[in-house]
């Protein structure tokens, strides 16, 4: 019976991971390329790196904002977006010949290092790793859900691989690595050492990755997690006059992060969108001293018209999906802890990376020797097939 079940729950370890292996193995890898993509940006491209030799203090975004305005007049400013602080600001906006540009901006030194008309490193490794560049329609796409669904077969593939490997605790006091017995022992060997080690990052990506599932349903069926931020009364927007100029706003882009700063105690800008009708908002959103909580846990919406904040959020007002939406990106990209936690999880992404390799090495070695046992095996009227000596088979 114990052989039996041994069979059975190494048989269903394939089946959780071999039918979709290159998939999954792909999502490792760019998942762990995802974790260090703004690390990469910054040894990849000089105009990337917001260098500070005279350690400046930092410039609030609006006046980031301001020097963008000024050195594109006719630009349609709409988002500025923070990140470490040896990365340079990323300041989006739109021009009669620039359909979609993003400036970096120094936020030290105020000097637009680049204008980036293309697509971001960041974001194409974000985007393959998230949903593999499938389109997106009606709220959902193909692609996210393929992606979230690896979660199912990682958490099936740990499950059933610490029933098949008994007593896997002890490979934490007596690891057992094999160099001299054949490729196939160290295979297997690393595979083993390289599963029991990373058992809490394997529980780690599989309850973010069920989670980015269900969060992937509720999109599609239009179920808010942070609902939008109200639109401006009517009432509170001047009257246009004919061929008169569009009014301008009594408070300013600077006034609404003030605002902000005075909600929440140590806050943090990181994304600002910009109001981009006459009844819309400042919304401002950033971070605060909660380490498991991403950069968007805090956020207000400022009329432009009165100053009044029309919505607001922080983890203390949070539903508990909005709890799981602002914590699971740092756990699942290792964001948490800076750079540290961002090495550990790398070095944990190439380790799962690794683990669906030697996984499909050993399945194929087992079923190349089980083929030919199957073929050598006698018949019924005698052995009709070639004897294989020892000295072949080695």
């Amino acid at each position: 019976m114990a052989k039996f079940s041994n069979r059975f729950w190494f048989q269903l370890h394939g089946w959780f991971s071999l039918p979709i292996w290159i998939v999954f193995c792909f999502i490792c890898i760019t998942g762990t390329v995802s974790v260090i993509s703004h690390e990469l940006t910054w040894l990849t491209n000089p105009n990337s790196r917001a260098t500070n030799p005279q350690h400046l203090a930092e410039k609030p975004m609006s006046e980031l904002v301001d020097i963008v305005q000024q050195a594109h007049p006719t630009a349609k400013i709409t988002t500025v977006m923070g990140f470490e602080s040896y990365l340079v600001n990323a300041v989006v906006f739109s021009d009669h010949d620039k359909p979609v540009a993003i400036a970096y901006v120094n936020q030290y030194t105020g000097e637009i290092q680049e204008i980036n008309l293309g697509i971001t490193f960041t974001s194409f490794m974000r985007s393959l790793h998230g949903w593999l560049l499938f389109p997106w329609q009606n709220s959902y796409s193909v692609g996210y859900y393929i992606v979230c669904a690896m979660a199912i077969v990682m958490l099936g593939a740990l499950v059933s691989g610490l029933m098949i490997y008994k007593k896997f605790w002890r490979a934490f006091t007596q690891p057992k690595l094999r160099v001299k017995q054949g490729k196939k022992t160290l295979f297997a060997d690393l595979h083993r050492l390289a599963g029991v080690w990373s058992i809490w990052f394997l529980m780690l990506m599989s309850v973010t990755g069920l989670w980015y599932l269900a969060q992937a349903v509720m999109w599609q069926n239009h179920v808010e997690i942070d609902p939008h931020s109200p639109l401006v009364e009517i009432s509170q927007v001047p009257t246009l006059s004919k061929n008169a100029p569009a009014p301008v706003p009594p408070f300013t882009l600077a006034n609404a992060i003030d605002i902000a700063q005075q909600t929440f105690p140590d806050f943090k800008s990181t994304y600002i969108m910009l109001p981009e009708h006459q009844r819309d908002t400042y919304k401002i959103y950033g971070e605060g001293n909660e380490i498991f909580y991403d950069q968007y846990s805090y956020g207000v919406a400022v009329n432009p018209w009165t100053g009044e904040i029309e919505s607001k959020r922080s983890p203390a007002n949070m539903t508990g999906l909005q709890t799981l939406s602002h914590i699971a990106n740092p756990l699942h990209y290792g964001t948490i802890g800076g750079l540290w936690t961002k090495a550990i999880w790398f070095i944990f992404g190439i380790l799962l990376s690794g683990m669906s390799i030697t996984g499909f090495l050993i399945w194929g070695s087992r079923t190349t020797k089980a083929a030919k046992s199957k073929t050598n095996k006698p018949t019924k009227y005698g052995n009709t097939q070639p004897i294989i000596t020892q000295q072949e088979s080695n």
